[in-house]
């Protein structure tokens, strides 16, 4: 399959695909689609997210949980686009291996996230994800999740 460079999913393409809402949403585009293959989200890292309030106040950090979070939206939306349906179906996270945290994002940061998609066996898919800014690595991990609902 070909990166179907024509498509660029916005914000509201993605809500359309995943069931998070403000402020638990933390992918704004999705680009450089391979359908079932591979995709890059992109979020724009904003002081007033809610979780910069207490991590932490004087050096705000985006939590590594969060981050891995961020890029398991990114496989969802993938997910849930390649398969032609909206968030009626859920994307369910099952785990996370090899996770690793390598320079804090913060305020400011433009997120740029790779997806790939490792494995698929009947509803789940198993996925490797990098979070960078600019061209610095900041996390990478492999994750895997459900599909439930008639997508499955």
């Amino acid at each position: 399959m070909t990166t179907d460079s024509s498509i660029s999913l916005d914000i509201d393409q993605i809500r359309k695909l995943l069931p998070h809402r403000e402020p638990f949403l933390f992918l704004e585009r999705l680009t450089d689609i391979v359908p079932g293959q591979s995709a890059v989200g992109h979020k724009a890292v904003s002081y007033n997210e809610p979780h910069f309030r207490g991590h932490f106040p004087d050096y705000p950090v985006m939590p590594g949980v969060l981050i891995v979070e961020a890029m398991a939206q990114t496989a969802g939306a993938l997910v849930m686009h390649t398969l032609g349906v909206e968030a009626s179906d859920r994307v369910y996270f099952l785990g996370v291996d090899k996770a690793r945290f390598r320079k804090p994002v913060r305020p400011g940061d433009l997120l740029r996230m790779p997806v790939k998609a490792l494995q698929k066996r009947g509803p789940v898919w198993r996925f490797a994800g990098q979070a960078f800014v600019g061209e610095e690595l900041c996390a990478e991990a492999e994750y895997s999740a459900m599909i439930s609902g008639k997508a499955a």
